[in-house]
C-alpha cells in the first residue's frame, strides 16, 4: 500500500477513536457535574466548562503550528495525543468544578489530535487525492460522532461518569501509540528557524487566499453553532416528551454524521475534479436552505429526513476549506496554517451559542432557525464574491507549483 494511504487509514482510525473519546464524556459534563456535588450555577459551570478549552485553544494554536513546522506534523499529533489520555484519565479523579475547569484549559492548550492529523494528510497526500482524503478525515470525526455519544452512555449508566473519563483516556492512548508505531512522516523539511506567533500571523495576513478562507471558516462555524442550543429542546418538543429527549436527539443528531459518512468521500472526488470552491459553495447552499427548511415541520419524522439531507450537503463545507488552506499555502507554512484555521474555526465555536441563545430567547426557536440559515446563506455569499475575485486565482497558480514540483 502506498505510504500516504496508509497513513490516511491509520489516521483515519485514530481520529475515529480520539472524536469518539471526546463525545464519549463531553457532552455529559453537566451530568458530570452533579456527581461531583455541584448543585448551585449548573448551568453557568456547564458554560465555562465548554467554553474554556475552545478559548484556551484558539489563543495557543498558532503557537503548535509553528512546533509542526518545525519538527514535524507527527510529534504533535503525538504530544496532543499523550495530554489528552492524561486529561481524560485525570478528570475521573476530579471532586470538584476547580479542578475540572483546570483540566479542561489544560486540554485546550495541549490537544489538537484531529487538527494535526488533517495537516499531515493534508501534506502528505498527492495533489490529486487531496480532496478525497480530507472528506474521508471528515467521516472518521462524524463516525466517532455517532459512536461516542453510545458508548459513553452506556458505561456511565451501567458503571459510572467516572469510568466513562477514564475508559476515554485510555483510548485515546491506544490511538496515540498506534500513531507512534506506525504513521511515517516522510520527506518532511524542517524550517530552519521557528518563527514567531506574529511573524506568522504578519505571513498569513499577506495571503489573501488563506485570509479569505480564515474568514470563511469563522463564518461558518459561527453560523452553525448557533442551532446547538436550542436544538435538543426544539426535539424535545417535536416529541412531546422531555423524557425521551436525549434519545430523540441523539438519534436525529446522528442523522447528520450518517450523511457525511455516506457522501463526504463523494463530495472529496468531486473536489479533486471540480475545485474546493465550487463544491464549498454547493454545501454552504445546502445548509442554510437546509436549516430555513427545518422550519415548516413540525413531527419529529418529516425534520429527521431534512436533518439528513443538510447533512447530506452540509458534510462537503469543511473538507473544502481544509482542502483550500491546502491549496493556498507552500507546505512549510502548512502546519501553522491549519492552526490558524482551527483558530477561526473555534472563535466561532464560542461566539455561536451565546448569539443563538440569546436569539432564542427574544424570537423563539424558529428565529434561530430562520438565523443559522441566514447566516450560512450569507456565508455563501461571501465565498461566491471571494472565489469569483482575484483571491482563488492564486489557489490555482499554488496549485499548479506544487504539482510541477511534485512532477
Amino acid at each position: 500500500m502506498e505510504s500516504w494511504r496508509r497513513n490516511l487509514w491509520l489516521l483515519w482510525i485514530g481520529a475515529l477513536v480520539v472524536s469518539a473519546s471526546y463525545t464519549m464524556v463531553v457532552p455529559f459534563l453537566p451530568l458530570f457535574l452533579l456527581s461531583i456535588g455541584v448543585h448551585r450555577h449548573v448551568e453557568l459551570w456547564s458554560a465555562i466548562l465548554f467554553s474554556a478549552a475552545f478559548v484556551a485553544g484558539a489563543c495557543i494554536s498558532p503557537y503548535w503550528g509553528s512546533l509542526a513546522d518545525r519538527y514535524g506534523r507527527k510529534p504533535m499529533l503525538i504530544r496532543s495525543g499523550f495530554t489528552l489520555f492524561l486529561v481524560y484519565f485525570l478528570t475521573a479523579f476530579v471532586h470538584n468544578p476547580y479542578e475540572l475547569l483546570a483540566l479542561r484549559l489544560a486540554q485546550g492548550l495541549l490537544s489538537g489530535f484531529i487538527p494535526s492529523a488533517i495537516a499531515l494528510v493534508g501534506t502528505h497526500t498527492p495533489e490529486q487525492k487531496v480532496g478525497y482524503a480530507l472528506a474521508t478525515m471528515s467521516t472518521a470525526t462524524a463516525t466517532g460522532g455517532i459512536v461516542g455519544p453510545l458508548l459513553g452512555g452506556a458505561i456511565s449508566h451501567w458503571l459510572s461518569n467516572r469510568i466513562a473519563f477514564a475508559s476515554a483516556g485510555v483510548f485515546v492512548l491506544l490511538a496515540t501509540i498506534m500513531v507512534l508505531l506506525f504513521v511515517k512522516e516522510e520527506n518532511f523539511v524542517p524550517k530552519q528557524h521557528r518563527s514567531s506567533v506574529w511573524s506568522d500571523l504578519g505571513s498569513a495576513a499577506r495571503n489573501r487566499t488563506l485570509v479569505c478562507v480564515l474568514c470563511l471558516t469563522v463564518l461558518t462555524s459561527f453560523s452553525v453553532m448557533t442551532i446547538e442550543p436550542v436544538l435538543p429542546l426544539y426535539i424535545a418538543q417535536l416529541g412531546g416528551s422531555v423524557q425521551n429527549a436525549s434519545l430523540l436527539a441523539g438519534i436525529v443528531f446522528s442523522l447528520s454524521g450518517v450523511a457525511s459518512i455516506l457522501f463526504a468521500p463523494r463530495w472529496g472526488k468531486l473536489s479533486d475534479r471540480a475545485g474546493f470552491g465550487l463544491v464549498l459553495l454547493i454545501g454552504l447552499a445546502g445548509g442554510g436552505i437546509g436549516n430555513l427548511a427545518q422550519i415548516p415541520f413540525h413531527g419529529v419524522w418529516g425534520f429527521s429526513v431534512v436533518r439528513f439531507l443538510y447533512g447530506a450537503f452540509f458534510c462537503a463545507v469543511y473538507p473544502s476549506l481544509n482542502g483550500l488552506v491546502v491549496r493556498s499555502t507552500d507546505p512549510d507554512f502548512r502546519g501553522r496554517a491549519f492552526s490558524l484555521n482551527q483558530t477561526a474555526n473555534q472563535v466561532g465555536t464560542v461566539l455561536g451559542p451565546m448569539v443563538g441563545g440569546t436569539a432564542a430567547g427574544w424570537f423563539g426557536v424558529h428565529g434561530v432557525f430562520v438565523l443559522t440559515g441566514g447566516l450560512l446563506l450569507a456565508t455563501l455569499a461571501c465565498a461566491y464574491w471571494m472565489v469569483g475575485r482575484r483571491p482563488w486565482a492564486a489557489v490555482r497558480r499554488q496549485t499548479a507549483a506544487q504539482q510541477a514540483r511534485q512532477a
